[in-house]
């Protein structure tokens, strides 16, 4: 949940990023004053993978920490958009490709 908020997601975004409806202010209420997850494959699955995209962010932005943070709100011309609206747009599969585009840009 730190992640989420270090990043500056809305709370409707941040719970689509989860898989989670938006109206689901008491379930991110829970998470961040500790609950752990939901035991569900879908959910872990998606916080494994923002865990990988913060990962990749603090590699790629080693000496601006800040700029690893707003990264995921920012427009950004090679994705088209704001890469948080690309994962909300395309659900887990937009996740998935969110996290293969930064694995690749780091192999650069």
């Amino acid at each position: 949940m730190q992640l989420l908020d270090h990043w500056r997601l809305t709370a409707a975004e941040q719970a689509e990023l989860l898989g989670l409806s938006s109206g689901s202010r008491s379930t991110l209420a829970r998470y961040r004053a500790g609950e752990p997850l939901a035991d569900s494959r879908d959910l872990l699955d998606r916080a494994g993978h923002l865990l990988g995209i913060h990962k990749s962010l603090r590699l790629l932005f080693p000496h601006d920490r800040d700029l690893a943070y707003r990264w995921m709100t920012q427009p950004n011309r090679r994705l088209g958009a704001r890469p948080v609206d690309l994962v909300i747009e395309h659900g887990f599969e937009g996740l998935l490709a969110l996290r293969r585009y930064l694995d690749f840009q780091r192999g650069q």
